[in-house]
């Protein structure tokens, strides 16, 4: 995204979850209004009803900043989806999972509505339930835990839910643990749920936020000071400073952010690293500093520059190297750490 003249990169200013499109207008597209049921066992969904359903789905997935129309995620502070929603068990999705672990197509096939055919949206476009059942069972699930944000019935016979899934796959010759986020519109048709449509962005090998809520750059706060700060630090210490310039709006920053957290990464950021969160705003923001480490703007966020504990510049980002943190791996960025951690 172009924002006057800085370029933010592969996220979006105003909400982006990792790479789900639009579900507002997306599932409009799925459920067109004139969908009628072409059996006693399929219900029909009048334009009515399906207004009402896309409106609260939407508000739950498509936005993790000032999304139109999404209150969870409007604003300055976004919140978290599933705030004022109610949660609840949903065996189907359950079952689903089991069909998934088994690896057998035709037990996937089952879980996905024909009459009216199942609709796919994917960053690259909108796709049938061919895809989808060719996208699971390729995964090869050795193991797979749900996370679900929201599970809840707008009405009977409509069950929306939105998940994380964290899969081991075997699908590449060694074993790797993806993350994929997942949401789905079931309808009851007779007896049987089925996944009328759903929405899900590509495996990544970093965790993705659901939303954008956490803050990690504190208004106000003045970044030179934070930098003198942790650099005492660091020379008592004996430890590098690691300076991430960036804004709660960028979602690449969250994933980065959740990617610190993680027990591998953490192990060798904390003993060998001080962090100091720069906000760069809308990209009016602590330029000066941006330019005296050498990281330019144009190349996105978030950006990074490491420092030793005199403040001499050891490395300056200027290729977007962690502008999409989203496509990263964890040996990604523990190979970074440990190339600039004091010997």
């Amino acid at each position: 995204m172009v924002s006057g003249k800085f370029h933010y990169g592969g996220h979006r200013k105003h909400g982006d979850i990792s790479e789900f499109p639009s579900l507002l207008a997306g599932f409009r597209r799925l459920f067109p209004s004139d969908v009628v049921a072409t059996s006693p066992k399929c219900r029909a969904l009048n334009s009515t009803r399906l207004i009402r359903m896309i409106a609260v789905f939407a508000l739950i997935v498509s936005g993790t900043a000032a999304v139109a129309g999404a209150q969870w995620a409007a604003g300055q502070a976004p919140q978290s989806p599933t705030k004022g929603l109610q949660t609840s068990p949903f065996t189907p999705l359950e079952q689903w999972k089991v069909a998934l672990l088994s690896g057998d197509a035709a037990k996937i096939r089952a879980f996905y509505s024909a009459h009216p055919p199942a609709r796919v949206v994917l960053a690259s476009g909108e796709a049938g339930a061919d895809t989808e059942i060719a996208f699971w069972s390729g995964l090869k699930v050795r193991r797979m835990k749900i996370d679900v944000v929201q599970s809840a019935s707008p009405e009977p016979g409509l069950q929306r839910v939105v998940f994380q899934a964290e899969v081991l796959s075997a699908a590449q010759t060694k074993p790797q643990t993806v993350y994929i986020n997942d949401a789905q519109l079931w309808q009851k048709q007779g007896e049987q749920w089925r996944i009328a449509a759903t929405q899900r962005s590509s495996p990544s090998r970093l965790q993705q936020p659901l939303d954008t809520s956490k803050e990690i750059y504190v208004p106000g706060i003045n970044a030179r000071a934070e930098i003198t700060y942790a650099l005492n630090l660091a020379t008592q210490q004996h430890k590098r400073v690691l300076v991430v310039f960036g804004a709660n709006w960028c979602y690449d920053c969250h994933v980065l952010d959740r990617a610190f957290h993680r027990p591998d990464i953490e192990a060798v950021l904390k003993p060998y690293y001080e962090v100091v969160h720069v906000d760069v705003g809308q990209g009016d923001k602590n330029q000066d500093i941006m330019q005296q480490y050498h990281v330019p703007m144009a190349k996105g966020i978030p950006a990074i520059a490491v420092l030793d504990s005199n403040g001499t510049l050891l490395y300056a980002q200027q290729g977007g190297e962690f502008e999409k943190a989203r496509v990263l791996g964890p040996e990604d960025v523990l190979a970074f750490l440990n190339k600039w951690k004091p010997a």
